[in-house]
């Protein structure tokens, strides 16, 4: 077993793990989106790692693919590499989640 420590990305996202396997690159950790924050704060994100997100708390609102959606606590998506995204916390709290990157 590894423990690694907690690496800050920015004010809202932190990785809990970040490791390179043979063939396969994982990120996984968490996120606060404040009330009324967009990611990214303008246009459309990708990444070339897929993206497996779980809501703990809140609801976003965005577009992944082209596609509208709105996603509350209890739910996961996958957002598939490559695939250009946004998220918008229109709440009145925070939104919380588990993410994990994995190409």
């Amino acid at each position: 077993m590894e423990i690694q420590k907690n690496i800050k990305i920015n004010h809202n996202v932190e990785d809990l793990f970040n490791k390179s396997y043979e063939n396969t690159d994982v990120r996984f950790g968490i996120a606060t989106i404040q009330p009324g924050e967009r990611l990214p704060k303008e246009g459309l994100t990708s990444h070339e790692e897929n993206e497996f997100s779980y809501i703990m708390k809140g609801t976003l609102n965005g577009e992944s693919g082209g596609i509208p959606y709105s996603i509350q606590a209890g739910e996961a998506s996958i957002i598939p590499a490559g695939e250009q995204h946004w998220c918008v916390n229109e709440g009145d709290a925070p939104v919380q989640l588990v993410y994990a990157l994995i190409k």
